[in-house]
This record gives structure tokens, C-alpha cells and sequence, in this order.
């Protein structure tokens, strides 16, 4: 059962002393069956009074607001994580949900409500037309047909990291013919939801000792993959960047219907644009002992 630090660093440097607006901070790593979280320390500088909450999907959210002015303003998260998802996951999948095409419950339909629904334009069906051909049959094996649509991003869309910020389209990735994680998450969650599948974004950590995986640069960065919802299994974690079924060396933090919904920092600040001097992130993901200081 390894056990994970990740370190999360996010630091802007103003021209002048400003007044920074309230901040909404996603950093602390969601705790599941596959993962404990140990510790999480969160140092602000100026200081800040913050206030921790749920969103809708569960995921924490902590809100800082500040009352000093500023040039600098630095965030660091500290959080130690044990991992215990199998390296070859079993999933339980129901009898009903097999086979696809399935039907949620009434219940499930509901509660899935927009996740199951596509959240971009697919005016003339492309991608539609797209991901019918990864199915083989109707009926065809659920868990099958996942892993094809994942294994066939990969097969099509080279890997690029990019630092920038935003999320293509999937059609503008079909375009494109490379993307980044987020792009990869968003083709696979927008592709499954049009064959009817409850699908939610997941923004989190990559822990990748051996360095065979892609989507973590130098010692770590953030990672974004996607989970389906299969009755009897729950939510299932694809990441199609790597190919991968299942949660291990993940490390979520948040969920979401939308990518951008999963932003780990988000915030403001009165003044000009031309007052940032710069925005500097560094993340490490490390099988080793942290501190948060």
C-alpha cells in the first residue's frame, strides 16, 4: 500500500500591491475505497480567513478571502495519501448492465441527470458518427466497448502536454489530432454521454513511480481522467491518456459534470491585467515525506 506526498504550489507576482478577491481553492484529494487521506495541511500567504465546504458533487472546497494588499500571493497544499486500488481491478457489474445497450434505474436516470447529457455542440453527429464505430454489436460487452473508446483516443490523438489554460472541444481534438489530458477527458466523458453513459470529469493527481506514464511531468503535475457510472460497479475511473481502467497510481481530488468546474485554484483581484508580473504552479507527487511550512 504506497504511500503518496503531493505538494502543490501555486504563486502570482504582482507590479504593485493589490487587494486580491476571494479565492475558491480545490486541493484537498477526495477519500475513497482506493485511497486514505493521512494528513492535509494548506498554507496561504498573505494570510486568510478560510472557510471549508462541500459543493454538490461532495468534493471539498476551501474559500479564502484576504484584507491586506499584496504583491505576491502564494497557495501550497500539503497532502499525505495511502493507495490500495488493485493493479488488475474486478469490476461487479449487474446482470442488466452487462451488455450494451442498457437502462439505468428511474433512480439512477435521475440522479445522473446532466451527466448523461452531452455538454457540447455535435450539430452534424460527428462525434456521434465517431463513437459508433467502436460499437462492434448491439448487444456488445459494456466494459468492452469502454475500454476500446479509450484505447481508440490514444490510438488517434497524439499526447501534448500544454501549460496554457482551457480545454479544446472534442471535436476540435478530433480536428487537431493531439490534445492534453483535459482534452482526452473531455473526448471520452462527451463520446460515452452520447451512447447514453453517466460520465463526470475528474481532475486529481498522477502518481507514476516507474516515469512509464503519460500526462506527469518532471515530478508530478495535475492529471485529469474520467469516471462512468455502471450500475452494480459504481463509478468505474478511465484515463485515456494512458490506456488504463481503474484508480491506481490516481489520486482525485475533484468531480465534476464540467472540466472547468475542477479548477484547483481559482480567484481574483482588483487592478489591471498588466499588474501580473507572473503565475508559477509546481506539484510533486512523491512516495515521500513532506512539509508544509
Amino acid at each position: 500500500m504506497p504511500s503518496v506526498t503531493i505538494t502543490h504550489a501555486t504563486t502570482y507576482r504582482y507590479r504593485a500591491e493589490v487587494p486580491l478577491g476571494q479565492h475558491r481553492l480545490m486541493l484537498r484529494p477526495r477519500e475513497t475505497r482506493d485511497l486514505s487521506l493521512t494528513s492535509f495541511d494548506l498554507a496561504i500567504s498573505p494570510e486568510a480567513r478560510i472557510d471549508w465546504s462541500h459543493d454538490v458533487a461532495g468534493n471539498a472546497i476551501a474559500t479564502a478571502q484576504f484584507d491586506t494588499n499584496t504583491t505576491m500571493l502564494s497557495i501550497r497544499s500539503c497532502a499525505r495519501v495511502e493507495l490500495r486500488a488493485p493493479v488488475w481491478p474486478v469490476f461487479p457489474i449487474a446482470a442488466a448492465a452487462a451488455s450494451y445497450p442498457f437502462v439505468y434505474s428511474p433512480d439512477n436516470w435521475t440522479d445522473l441527470g446532466a451527466l448523461a447529457v452531452p455538454q457540447y455542440a455535435d450539430d452534424t453527429g460527428r462525434l456521434s458518427r465517431w463513437v459508433e464505430s467502436f460499437v462492434m454489436a448491439r448487444p456488445t460487452d459494456t466494459l468492452s466497448l469502454l475500454k476500446n473508446i479509450g484505447n481508440g483516443i490514444t490510438a488517434q490523438i497524439s499526447y501534448q502536454s500544454r501549460e496554457t489554460e482551457g480545454t479544446q472541444g472534442p471535436l476540435e481534438t478530433l480536428d487537431r489530432g493531439w490534445g492534453s489530458c483535459r482534452d482526452f477527458a473531455v473526448l471520452f466523458a462527451e463520446a460515452t454521454r452520447t451512447l447514453g453513459f453517466g460520465v463526470r470529469l475528474v481532475s486529481g493527481y498522477l502518481f507514476n513511480p516507474a516515469g512509464d506514464r503519460v500526462g506527469s511531468m518532471d515530478a508530478g503535475s495535475t492529471h485529469a481522467w474520467v469516471e462512468v457510472f455502471v450500475p452494480g460497479a459504481g463509478w468505474i475511473p478511465f484515463d485515456p491518456t494512458n490506456r488504463s481502467v481503474g484508480s491506481t497510481n490516481l489520486i482525485p481530488v475533484a468531480v465534476a459534470r464540467r472540466i472547468q468546474q475542477v479548477a484547483p485554484v481559482t480567484g481574483s483581484f482588483h487592478g489591471r491585467p498588466t499588474d501580473v508580473l507572473s503565475m508559477e504552479v509546481r506539484v510533486d507527487v512523491e512516495d515521500a515525506m513532506c512539509m508544509c511550512s
